[in-house]
């Protein structure tokens, strides 16, 4: 080979072609990292109404790097989801020096468990919020589905006056509902199979049961359903008086 001037001048064209190349790359990266090509201008294009803007500005400003070109947006929209309330978040780029940031905020729907909260999607996520809202526990990924039954059981629970209050479903499966009404809170245990059939039948008979004996002037402040032909109901102060011995004759 080192005898053949032609594949020697070949070799020699190619390393030229590779050095150049790299030059090139080279001074194309240099230049695309230059202060000009710098964002002057970061807006978000959403006022936020629960997120910090002095947190979001202050990932913006710390957070964010690079250039026009260089600014790696996955990053940059992963640091913008840390702030609290952010549920989304998009980048675009305006050139030569603008980008915008595009915002969505989690809407409060349930408190969930012991610190978190649950948006209007059935999603979980961790933030302050001091208003009021219906308390959710269960265990990891049910969050979705209380919401959902949150929503159905409300509906079917107001034509009687009752709002749902809370509720939880057990590690074994078990429903559970707290509802609210003019006389007090009233507690519905549902159980773990069909849990809404219980409940619409319960709601059937609920004026001529639990709202006659109110009416009375009786209070019920809880009711098991988990029996196959009626319920169970619980009068506070009430207590079953013991059956009288008779003495033999």
């Amino acid at each position: 080979m080192w005898d053949d001037p032609k594949q020697l001048n070949a070799i020699a064209a190619s390393l030229a072609l590779i050095a150049a190349g790299a030059l090139v790359a080279g001074g194309l990266a240099w230049l695309l990292r230059q202060p000009v090509f710098e964002f002057r201008d970061v807006i978000i294009t959403t006022p936020p109404s629960r997120a910090s803007a002095a947190h979001l500005e202050a990932v913006i400003r710390d957070e964010f790097a690079g250039t026009f070109f260089t600014m790696n947006l996955d990053r940059a929209r992963a640091a913008i989801l840390t702030v609290p309330w952010v549920r989304r978040a998009s980048l675009s780029r305006q050139w030569p020096q603008r980008l915008e940031v595009t915002i969505e905020e989690h809407e409060p729907f349930a408190r969930w468990n012991a610190d978190a909260l649950v948006n209007t999607n059935g999603e979980v996520f961790i933030a302050d919020y001091d208003g009021d809202l219906p308390q959710f526990e269960g265990t990891e990924g049910l969050a979705p589905e209380i919401a959902a039954r949150y929503r159905d059981w409300s509906t079917a629970l107001a034509p009687i006056s009752l709002a749902v209050q809370e509720i939880r479903v057990s590690p074994r499966g078990g429903w559970r509902l707290r509802a609210t009404s003019a006389s007090g809170p009233l507690d519905i245990e549902l159980g773990r199979d069909d849990p809404s059939g219980r409940l619409a039948r319960f709601i059937a008979v609920y004026g001529r049961t639990i709202q006659a004996l109110t009416r009375a002037g009786t209070r019920v402040d809880r009711v098991d359903l988990r029996y196959r032909n009626g319920f169970a109901a619980h009068v506070p102060g009430f207590h079953e008086r013991p059956a009288k011995k008779t003495r033999a004759s």
